[in-house]
C-alpha cells in the first residue's frame, strides 16, 4: 500500500510524518525505514528507525535510480513492513510530473514485496496532474 501525505510547503506534513513512524515502531513487528533529505530528522526518530539521508547517495539523479536504491533497501532487509518518504519532491532532480509514473512503481514494489510506503509530497492534490488518487490512501494532516 502506498500513502500519501499531501499538503503545500508549510502544512505539518513533516512534524505528521515523523510522528507517525516513531508511533509505528510500537505498532510493527518488522524494520522501518526513514528516507530524508539530510541528517535534519535524525534525532526526532526513535533509535528503532533506520534513517536513510539522500545527501549522502549525491549519484541517485532521477526517478529510475531512486526506484533501484528502493530496491536495494528492500533487498538488504526482508523484514522492512514501512518506508517513510519525507518531502519526496526534494530527493534527487525529482517534480510533480514524475510523481504518477514513480507512485504507481512505488505501488508495484509494495505488493510485490510487501512494504508499506508514506510519502510526503510538498503539493496540493490538483497541482499533482497524472496521478490517479483511488490508488492510493490520501492521509489527513489533523488525523
Amino acid at each position: 500500500m502506498v500513502s500519501l501525505l499531501v499538503g503545500r510547503k508549510g502544512s505539518g506534513k513533516t512534524k505528521r510524518i515523523v510522528e507517525m513512524a516513531n508511533d509505528s515502531v510500537e505498532t510493527t513487528d518488522g524494520s522501518i525505514v526513514f528516507i530524508n533529505k539530510n541528517h535534519r530528522l535524525m534525532y526526532d526518530l526513535k533509535y528503532q528507525i533506520r534513517v536513510v539521508c539522500m545527501e549522502e547517495y549525491p549519484g541517485i539523479t532521477n526517478s529510475d535510480e531512486y526506484i533501484g536504491f528502493i530496491y536495494g533497501i528492500i533487498s538488504s532487509d526482508h523484514d522492512i513492513e514501512k518506508i517513510f518518504i519525507d518531502s519526496i519532491l526534494k530527493h534527487a532532480d525529482f517534480e510533480v510530473a514524475d510523481l504518477p509514473e514513480f507512485l504507481e512503481r512505488l505501488s508495484k514494489i509494495s505488493k510485490k514485496y510487501g512494504p508499506d510506503f508514506i510519502v510526503s509530497v510538498s503539493a496540493a492534490k490538483d497541482e499533482m496532474l497524472g496521478v490517479d488518487f483511488s490508488n492510493f490512501d490520501i492521509l489527513a494532516l489533523n488525523a
